[in-house]
């Protein structure tokens, strides 16, 4: 069976194979890659095309109105943040990859976790310690073991520098309590550790009154915030994203560090789109609006791939942020053995080849091999542009019948490979519950 390479990121890989098995006819479901999929809203366009003739370069820390809105936006949500101590890149993922750079040392990440923490704390050759995250959600290490893991590391010699959370998760799409938030914070302090919060899904929580704790909030001084675009506004290929430092001596310096790396690498982000980005970060009615649309479509479809896995009894946190579902099929080991799948590279290898069903493995975001999770994306369900437009726009999306087609073909692929679906499912049934960390 056809396994992901390691040779390029496992959620590029997986977008790239969706496109050739689609240009060459074959059947498949883009359940794979993690990208918003909905239409560029026009306001935005018209914004970045006004400023196509801003050619310049610019600071290297990115325009001053987009670090004003920036921090403006921060602010708002009880993040305190300075113009001067906000810096915008090329895209979150650069950011990070400055940011791990910047810091050197060990850093301790979630298990599971998005491919690129290890991935790049692997390039610039620093250690990535694993901690599981507590049962039922996901973005944020235990925190009794974020303290034993910061003992261990400091007993050998080798102590944590950081710790990256991400709110709301991916792989999960889940999003940690405040209570969680608090205690990891609270371990922070103890062992003086950096806090890398990444943020890029926040304004994508299902349920708008959800409160959702930032440790911007709770230890600012401590604490590095990243955002961007990517998500909320579906601008993954704008590549535009903001980092947030303290604001005391440990932020100026970790920003000169980062900075001195933004420098020697992308110089600065592309003009016009930072132009385009400053109103976004305003959040005129036009960027709220479109993204309570957007919200909207992503809760609805992940909420009917989340019946469906139920139905089938899979064990799956509940989505309560983005499009992303992390499922579970441990429950089903005895049966998938017989089709030669012991581990989730095994699993995710068998859906796509036999059933064209496109997901991650579990092992991509950091689990151990025999636990047999997937990451499904169901923003790829939402079709071409004209759809995704008519998705956002409808009151129940998961009801048209390109995303129904695709859902169907996931409900038949899971009937062959694991048996029928029940008949029925109570609100409070255990699959709808984490299977733990």
């Amino acid at each position: 069976m056809t396994r992901t390479p390691k040779r390029i990121s496992p959620t590029l890989w997986i977008d790239h194979e969706t496109a050739r098995r689609q240009a060459a006819g074959l059947p498949t479901v883009p359940l794979g890659f993690g990208e918003a999929r909905v239409p560029v809203l026009p306001d935005l366009a018209n914004r970045m095309a006004e400023a196509a003739d801003r050619a310049e370069y610019g600071p290297v820390a990115g325009v001053p109105a987009l670090r004003d809105a920036a921090a403006g936006y921060w602010q708002r949500r009880g993040i305190p943040a300075e113009t001067e101590l906000v810096i915008a890149g090329p895209g979150t993922k650069p950011l990070l990859y400055a940011l791990l750079h910047a810091i050197g040392g060990p850093i301790a990440i979630p298990r599971p976790s998005w491919v690129s923490y290890a991935a790049q704390a692997a390039l610039i050759g620093i250690a990535a310690v694993p901690v599981p995250v507590p049962p039922g959600t996901g973005g944020i290490p235990i925190a009794p073991q974020l303290d034993a893991a910061a003992q261990r590391a400091r007993a050998a010699g080798a102590p944590l520098r950081a710790v990256i959370l991400t709110l709301p998760d991916n792989p999960t799409g889940s999003h940690a309590s405040p209570e969680d938030v608090l205690q990891v914070c609270d371990v922070a302090e103890r062992h003086d550790l950096l806090l890398i919060c990444d943020e890029i899904y926040r304004d994508l929580i299902h349920d708008p009154d959800a409160h959702l704790l930032s440790p911007g909030e709770v230890a600012p001084n401590r604490t590095v915030v990243t955002t961007g675009l990517s998500k909320n506004l579906a601008l993954g290929g704008w590549r535009i994203g903001v980092a947030r430092f303290p604001h005391n001596t440990r932020g100026r310096t970790l920003r000169d560090r980062v900075l001195s790396v933004a420098s020697e690498v992308w110089s600065a982000p592309a003009h016009p789109v930072q132009l385009a980005a400053a109103w976004a970060f305003t959040e005129p009615a036009q960027v709220r609006d479109r993204i309570a649309a957007s919200r909207r479509l992503h809760a609805a479809v992940a909420r009917a791939t989340s019946h469906l896995l139920a139905r089938h009894d899979i064990a799956h946190r509940r989505p309560a942020a983005g499009f992303y579902l992390y499922p579970n099929f441990d429950a089903h080991r005895d049966r998938l053995t017989g089709v030669r799948v012991s581990t989730s590279a095994d699993l995710a290898a068998l859906l796509l080849e036999r059933y064209g069903i496109a997901t991650l493995p579990g092992t991509a975001f950091g689990e151990n091999d025999h636990r047999l999770t997937l990451r499904l994306a169901t923003s790829g369900l939402y079709g071409t542009s004209a759809e995704q437009l008519s998705a956002l726009e409808h009151p129940n999306p998961a009801k048209l019948p390109w995303i129904e087609r695709s859902l169907q073909a996931l409900d038949r692929a899971l009937a062959d490979l694991i048996g029928p679906p029940s008949v029925h499912v109570d609100k409070k049934s255990p699959a709808q519950t984490a299977a733990g960390p």
